[in-house]
């Protein structure tokens, strides 16, 4: 730890903040203002969509305009979005609301690279560690996202338009924090020597295992967490109990981050992963087995702890698939892909939990948990031969 990095554990503490609020309220908005019960998350999902179409893009500002300008960029775009989607829920505009959220998702793909700027700061044989430290700092989203949320309902005359009014508070002390932290310069590609295409690195067995598995792990996430307060909703909870399932699921996501680096390197990166997808189907088996609040909250521990391991195992596999001046390029693709899977599973959400409901959006689930698991042996027989070879 250092103070650099302390603060980059604090900027990703407020992007999760935003990101929980946004995951608490949106599906609740979209499914007042929509025009078909089905398309209630779509503004989860073009939040979501956003981030995969400008996850290149956001690679390129970031080579361009350095790490603290290119993050600075990305947190205007989250103030930008959130007066827009303020202004929309006021004026009861479900469009406004899809478009403000589809403008934010710049900010998400932007900052979800704090992972990899923090492994910059630190030692190299400190990565592992450093990357734990800035995910971890999303237990700071996990208390003042869901607070934000419920108490912002009726703050405002529209329910929940108060959120957005406090996350544009939220990204503005963001953009103080990273105004502090001194990156140093990302590595240039020389002249005719900018690393290998895009499709040659997508080739690599660790890039493809590596990239799966935090999409699809994200994926799952994004599937189940999207649809639980509209879920709970319509199994008689209260928007009170919603938000402290999702309190103890971010909660589930960031504080195992403070040991899943230490066990990664005791154990190796492939078994920590394989416990990532152990927990998916621990979340789907619980999730089915009943609907009351304690199933709820169950689930969604299990599946935040299985999230974290597959996320942190992923971004610490994906490390070992490029070259430094690849860097910007790598990550991009990487992104990408994370984020076309959640737009995907994030659309599915809205459409799965309001006409078949929650057991059969769990049962969905167990696809991407089960491709997961193929592409983790996969690559575990490719390294066995390789070995004794």
């Amino acid at each position: 730890m250092n103070g650099r990095l302390a603060l980059l554990v604090l900027a990703q503490g407020l992007f999760l903040t935003n990101n929980i609020c946004l995951i608490a309220i949106n599906g609740l908005v979209g499914l007042a203002l929509a025009p078909e019960a089905w398309m209630a998350t779509l503004p989860i999902c073009a939040y979501v969509a956003g981030g995969a179409l400008t996850a290149r893009l956001v690679g390129r500002h970031q080579l361009r305009f350095g790490r603290r300008r290119g993050f600075q960029i990305g947190l205007l775009v989250a103030i930008v979005s959130s007066a827009l989607a303020l202004w929309s829920v006021v004026q009861q505009q479900f469009w406004g609301v899809v478009a403000a959220t589809l403008v934010g998702g710049y900010y998400s793909a932007n900052a979800a690279l704090y992972r990899f700027a923090a492994t910059e700061i630190v030692a190299p044989d400190k990565r592992e560690a450093a990357i734990s430290w800035v995910l971890g700092g999303g237990c700071l989203g996990a208390f003042i996202g869901p607070l934000l949320a419920r108490e912002s309902q009726y703050l405002l005359t529209a329910p929940f338009a108060g959120a957005y009014l406090l996350l544009i508070g939220v990204a503005a002390v963001g953009l103080v924090l990273i105004s502090w932290i001194d990156f140093p310069p990302l590595a240039r590609p020389a002249p005719g020597a900018g690393g290998r295409p895009g499709a040659e690195l997508l080739r690599q067995p660790v890039f493809i295992v590596a990239m799966a598995a935090s999409a699809l792990g994200y994926g799952v996430m994004s599937l189940l967490m999207a649809a639980t307060p509209i879920a709970m909703g319509q199994c008689g909870l209260p928007f009170s109990d919603a938000g402290w399932v999702l309190q103890w699921h971010v909660l589930g996501m960031f504080v195992p981050s403070f040991f899943t680096g230490p066990l990664i390197k005791r154990i190796g990166v492939l078994p920590v992963m394989w416990m990532g997808v152990a927990l998916n189907a621990g979340c789907v088996a619980f999730a089915l087995s009943g609907q009351d609040l304690d199933h709820f909250l169950g689930a969604l521990v299990l599946l935040g702890i299985g999230w974290n391991f597959l996320y942190i195992g992923g971004t610490t596999l994906f490390t070992q698939a490029y070259r430094p001046e690849e860097k910007t390029r790598a990550q991009g693709l990487m992104d990408t892909g994370v984020y076309t899977v959640m737009t995907l599973t994030s659309f599915s959400s809205g459409a799965l939990v309001t006409t078949g409901g929650w057991q059969w959006m769990n049962l969905a689930s167990l696809v991407p948990i089960g491709l997961c698991a193929l592409a983790l042996a996969w690559l575990g027989l490719r390294q066995a031969r390789a070995s004794s070879a």
